[in-house]
């Protein structure tokens, strides 16, 4: 077990497991995106670092088939920012929150030797899609393509430069698909620690296993952050389904099976606390 598996099973909780937790009909979701751990200052511009880490938290709410409502905003701020670095920052994020809704209502600021966001989202939801409602036979599909966020990210890595419409920069949501389509699945969740690791967590949380249906190679199945979108639903919803993602204009790939009979998961190695 790595130490955020160690970590949040130690919280005693009965929220915490999906991408947000459900109080009532209100969903609360929380995310951090930090400097070191998630990007490196050279690597994106202010507005970059803005935007994405606001993405980030939206997706959360899509993969709950939410309606963001309201945001708290807490940001670590190193000493060398500059002013001018800093009115980018707060553009996109009043752009951002303007463009999609939702009422910036509070947070915090800290001084900090790295740059770091930390961003809850509250919404509503009357059908919240959830991890542990799968059952045995369901159909295991996930939006859009992967792999060039991890394609992207070595390539930074290395020093070298990607484009600047990069899944890596800015993730594509599928709110509309999930939206139309969430009384048909019966689970989903974001793709942000990869395909391989995800699956594993959507499967254990409803105590099932693995069936494959094609072979997912490492270069797409270990792509973190790519916060497309894998979800599950009952076998005779599939073509209901796949009507929707094409009226979405969203591809959807079927990759395997929720299966009480086999016994196997991914390989999944954590993308936290890497020594």
């Amino acid at each position: 077990m790595d130490l955020e598996d160690f970590w949040i099973e130690s919280l005693e909780s009965n929220f915490i497991g999906d991408d947000g937790a459900i109080v009532g009909k209100s969903i609360y979701a929380m995310d951090a995106f930090w400097e070191g751990s998630h990007f490196q200052r050279e690597w994106m511009s202010p507005e970059q670092i803005a935007y994405k880490a606001f993405m980030v938290n939206l997706s959360d709410m899509v993969a709950m088939n939410a309606k963001p409502l309201y945001m708290l905003l807490t940001v670590a701020l190193p000493k060398d920012i500059s002013k001018e670095a800093l009115q980018k920052m707060s553009s996109t994020f009043n752009r951002l929150s303007k463009e999609h809704n939702i009422a910036l209502i509070g947070g915090d600021t800290i001084g900090s030797d790295k740059i770091g966001i930390a961003i809850t989202i509250i919404g509503t939801s009357e059908q919240p899609l959830k991890r542990d409602s799968l059952q045995d036979g369901d159909i295991l599909a996930y939006t859009g393509t992967l792999g060039e966020a991890k394609r992207d990210l070595e390539r930074l890595l290395r020093g070298q430069s990607i484009k600047s419409d990069s899944k890596f920069y800015k993730p594509i949501l599928r709110q509309e698909f999930i939206s139309k389509a969430s009384s048909y699945l019966s689970g989903g969740m974001d793709i942000s620690d990869g395909l391989y690791c995800d699956t594993n967590k959507l499967l254990k949380a409803s105590s099932l296993f693995l069936k494959e249906l094609a072979v997912i190679p490492p270069a797409v199945g270990e792509s973190g952050e790519e916060y497309e979108m894998l979800v599950a639903f009952p076998a005779k919803n599939l073509a209901k389904v796949s009507k929707i993602a094409k009226e979405c204009n969203t591809p959807l790939t079927v990759f395997a099976q929720a299966s009480t009979k086999e016994s196997k998961f991914y390989p999944c190695s954590s993308q936290h606390f890497n020594p």
